[in-house]
């Protein structure tokens, strides 16, 4: 299968899961994040915010800003198919459902971040596979932006274990992931 038939399958998939199953797998998630040193350690951390049946990113994102770590979420620029980041201090004041649905800020509370700042990113996706490599949305905004991050920065996809797969078709300019995080623990890519 290609990517896009891949794709689709694997929303599909993820799309099959009970909303309890999601909160709860999510729950796990979370937890399993907080017990990392890479997050311990970590000071300004990109998530993305979720929607649909992805990995529930709300309460790290709360969670994170309130044990005073600095977060930054995406702002998808369409006509490039570029992420803008922009650091998010208040997450029930200040996002709004914007571009695909996603919640993303408010115009008057963008404060764009250079990537270069950011030292962890929280990689959503549709299917992974243990190399690292990410079947996303099929725009290319996440291999982009990964390609303009510091050689430091750690890149973390938030998965269900149902979304692994046992390998992503490849093409140029993919970038692969450090580590996938899902329900079950972590997966140090090679």
């Amino acid at each position: 299968m290609n990517k896009k038939e891949l794709r689709s399958v694997y929303i599909k998939r993820r799309d099959m899961i009970s909303e309890d199953d999601v909160k709860s797998m999510s729950q796990a998630i979370a937890n399993n994040l907080y017990d990392l040193d890479l997050y311990k350690n970590s000071n300004f951390i990109m998530s993305y915010v979720n929607f649909r049946s992805e990995v529930i990113t709300e309460e790290i994102i709360r969670n994170s800003l309130n044990s005073g770590k600095k977060i930054g979420v995406p702002i998808s620029i369409t006509k490039t198919k570029e992420l803008l980041i922009s650091e998010l201090k208040d997450y029930d004041n200040e996002l709004e459902l914007g571009v695909y649905n996603i919640l993303t800020p408010k115009k008057e509370y963008i404060r764009e971040v250079e990537p270069s700042k950011i030292d962890l990113v929280l990689v959503p996706g549709v299917a992974f596979d243990r190399q690292g490599y990410r079947i996303g949305y099929g725009g290319g905004y996440y291999d982009r932006f990964l390609n303009k991050l510091n050689d430091s920065a750690v890149t973390i996809a938030l998965a269900f274990s149902v979304q692994l797969i046992e390998e992503v078709p490849k093409g140029e300019y993919d970038l692969p992931i450090d580590y996938i995080l899902t329900e079950k623990g972590l997966i140090h890519c090679n």
